[in-house]
């Protein structure tokens, strides 16, 4: 008598999967790509694991770089919050930053755009426009410093001839930020080529449907390469405040001594340097490290939070 056979599931297994052994072929794959990496793993945990852990370490000691450091708790942020030259030069680092990031993003956008003009000279007006940006910080400085010059700088004697007054760039408190700013700019050319980039991967058929509809080049730009653009603009904010923040090199060459007149241009890294190498104050400049550290996470974390409402990640 034929009966029906009746297929019976296999019953399922609530538990965890029992985790696969690696073959011997898998073990040598992953101690040979280790073995590839280990020259990025020895330089991260020597080279920024390390300094980090030994600056949270200091800035809870009196440490002067020769001696022992001698444990004195949160002495050091108690003595940053009444140290009237911090708080001076803190308005100075983010004074200079919060002028030279949105300006530089506005130069680097003006100079992709001015990149990317079909014309027939286009790689040679690419060359110059980006060659400044190739200049090192230092040699860029001095040039600088002598356009800037109030006796014999090109910058004021142009200046005065069209009757604006001859201002002493790095004499003057009132300009000495200012100045930065504009030496900032002549590195905008780095960021000009990823913003070059983002206009080329803007799809056309935009623009020619915008073309279609009447929109001007003012227009377009508002409407369609702006929005298509803010990522890059966001990367550059990003980038930008954290070169922004550590300015140093410029303040070194441009002021004598750096950061004069009366501290108006001392930036927050030049303060931190000369407390190590002048004061031999260790322990409160790794406090000043790390809270230059803590303010830079909290800023770029406000700006990732401010960019939800107008950063567009969609493509079309």
């Amino acid at each position: 008598m034929a009966t029906d056979a009746v297929a019976v599931a296999p019953e399922r297994s609530n538990g965890p999967t029992p985790r696969r052994r690696m073959s011997r072929q898998e073990r040598q794959n992953l101690v040979t790509g280790l073995l590839f990496i280990s020259p990025w793993i020895i330089g991260f945990l020597a080279f920024l694991v390390y300094p980090f852990y030994e600056t949270i370490r200091l800035s809870f000691t009196k440490y002067n770089g020769i001696r022992d450091p001698e444990w004195i708790g949160l002495d050091n942020y108690r003595t940053m919050a009444t140290d009237d030259l911090f708080w001076k030069v803190l308005f100075n680092t983010l004074y200079y930053t919060g002028l030279a990031v949105p300006v530089g993003v506005v130069a680097a956008m003006l100079m992709a755009l001015c990149m990317n003009q079909n014309v027939r000279e286009q790689p040679i007006y690419r060359a110059i426009l980006y060659l400044p940006s190739i200049i090192p910080v230092f040699a860029l400085s001095f040039v600088f410093l002598n356009l800037m010059d109030p006796t014999y700088g090109i910058v004021n004697r142009l200046m005065v001839d069209i009757g604006l007054p001859n201002i002493n760039w790095f004499g003057d408190p009132a300009y000495g930020k200012i100045a930065f700013v504009i030496l900032a700019q002549f590195g905008a050319g780095q960021a000009a080529l990823i913003f070059l980039a983002g206009l080329k991967g803007i799809p056309q058929h935009l623009y020619e449907a915008a073309s279609i509809d009447g929109a001007g080049n003012l227009r377009k730009f508002w409407n369609i390469t702006l929005p298509m653009m803010t990522p890059i603009i966001l990367y550059d904010l990003i980038l930008g405040l954290s070169l922004g923040i550590q300015i140093f090199t410029q303040v070194v060459i441009l002021t004598s001594p750096p950061g004069s007149p009366v501290n108006s241009n001392l930036m927050y890294v030049n303060y931190i340097y000369g407390l190590v190498f002048r004061d031999f104050r260790s322990g409160y400049a790794s406090a000043l490290a790390l809270v230059l550290f803590l303010i830079t996470v909290v800023l770029a974390l406000v700006i990732f939070r401010w960019s939800r409402s107008w950063v567009n990640y969609e493509t079309v």
